[in-house]
């Protein structure tokens, strides 16, 4: 196919990608400048400059857990592809597509539906994939616009899935703080993530993504490969023969297996104890089984040693700049202003305000959307808009069910052009944000209008539903 082939899209993609790569800043800049952004405003509401630095050093390593979380993503994932075993899986699912633009959309189809499950496993598992097919000399892949579709996970769909972190929150009274939990009560996952209503939205949402991916799939004359960007060093280097006595027990299978033994006694437990897909979404659970998994497929400690080392330097953006992010988010929620209010308490103020029943979920998405934009957090950004936006949902008789897939559905848009959550998949291509961002923000553009026109459609046919108190 020659240049004449592309569809508009197509062509709007490969301008909208030249126009990121030329003119996007690295990851780093990105956060820096929400940084700047976000304490120009919190003093300019009259925030004293003491408050205001010390709310930024004070939240500067507030992430650091999650910080450390997210870098054994890529280190578990490194290690457990670079295993022989998995290795040949990988390469084989890999043989699936037949051509460029096929292999974009079963990258994102399986980055989707992975993500419903677990938004770490569809991160490592999409990256991986997108190698394995980068592999293949007869398929003429563009490198990006794959990249982009192993995203699709966290840009989509992911919080509408098991792994939803407000949903998990709310249907465990014991997760809740009081205070919220005596606004909504109790949600089961039946009035939240199993609605019919929230059913079709995500079954709209991947189908409309995968026809994205299929008509911005440059041509294979405007594809650029992964030897376009260098190529990939894929070739897992041969263990090198053990060279003295002291070396015995990093070239024996010994620790591996007791240490494996142990490891896999406590995976047992807590998946016996708890429910799979419970256990699973806990990310700690998740390294951990990374980890193990690894450690065994590698058998000797030699080698498990040097799959790690190869995959730290993937792991610097992530060390680097969620600190940043940290620093944001205690500035928008700690940072009070001369009326004793942070930027956060003004911002859902200011949306809950303007909202009627009819027209909330617009409101809602939107304002989820834009705070999610400089505080890039599932889970803890609905600790600090719940109780605010669940006591408007309240006086204004809508679903508070629904109320939280709004916040869901909104919370993955601006994930479409975040670098935040891109880091670790950048990682494992060995790309940067401005490679991906381009055909991201064709997505971002057709995702805005149709989730926030479907959340205030589907929830035209919601009743409200008293909370029923704790």
């Amino acid at each position: 196919m020659g240049k004449a082939n592309d569809g508009w899209m197509a062509r709007a993609a490969l301008r909208s990608a030249a126009w990121a790569e030329r003119w996007f800043p690295d990851a780093w800049v990105f956060a820096a400048l929400g940084v700047i952004v976000v304490a120009v405003v919190v003093l300019a509401f009259g925030a004293t400059p003491a408050v205001t630095v010390n709310a930024f050093g004070d939240g500067f390593w507030s992430l650091i857990p999650f910080t450390m979380q997210m870098a054994f993503v890529v280190i578990g994932g490194y290690v457990v592809a670079s295993a022989p075993i998995v290795a040949r899986f990988i390469d084989l699912l890999a043989r699936v597509p037949r051509t460029g633009r096929g292999a974009i959309c079963f990258v994102g189809l399986i980055s989707m539906l992975a993500s419903l499950l677990s938004w770490g496993f569809s991160l490592v598992f999409g990256g991986l994939l997108v190698r394995a097919l980068a592999r293949r000399e007869t398929l003429r892949m563009d490198y990006r616009a794959a990249g982009a579709a192993a995203y699709l996970g966290l840009g989509a769909v992911w919080a509408m899935g098991l792994s939803s972190s407000a949903a998990q929150l709310q249907a465990n009274p014991k997760s809740m703080p009081p205070g919220l939990l005596s606004i909504t009560g109790v949600l089961p996952f039946s009035q939240t993530i199993f609605l019919w209503q929230s059913v079709v939205l995500t079954a709209v949402l991947i189908a409309v993504s995968l026809m994205i991916c299929w008509f911005t799939a440059p041509s294979d004359t405007q594809a650029r490969t992964a030897q376009d960007f260098g190529g990939m060093d894929t070739a897992t280097p041969a263990l090198p023969l053990r060279s003295r006595p002291g070396e015995w027990l990093e070239y024996s299978p010994l620790l591996s297996i007791l240490m494996g033994v142990l490891g896999l006694g406590w995976l047992g437990y807590e998946f016996t104890s708890k429910p799979v897909v419970t256990a699973i979404a806990n990310l700690n659970t998740y390294n951990f089984l990374f980890l193990t998994v690894g450690l065994l497929l590698h058998w000797r400690p030699r080698s498990f040693l040097n799959a790690v080392t190869r995959a730290v330097p993937s792991t610097a953006g992530v060390l680097i700049q969620f600190p940043l992010y940290g620093g944001i988010a205690a500035l928008l929620t700690h940072a009070a202003g001369a009326d004793g209010q942070t930027l956060a308490h003004r911002l859902s103020s200011l949306f809950v305000h303007i909202a009627s029943t009819g027209t909330f979920p617009l409101v809602m998405g939107a304002y989820s959307a834009v705070l999610g934009f400089f505080v890039p957090s599932g889970g803890g950004k609905w600790l600090v808009e719940a109780p605010y936006v669940m006591q408007a949902a309240n006086d204004l008789h809508v679903h508070l069910g629904w109320a939280v897939q709004v916040y869901n559905a909104a919370e993955a848009l601006p994930n479409l052009i975040n670098p935040f959550w891109m880091l670790p998949l950048l990682g494992v291509l060995g790309l940067k944000a401005r490679d991906v961002v381009g055909f991201t923000f064709m997505q971002l553009l057709v995702h805005v209008p149709l989730v926030l026109g479907l959340l205030w459609l589907l929830g035209l046919t919601l009743q409200y539903v008293p909370p029923a108190q704790p």
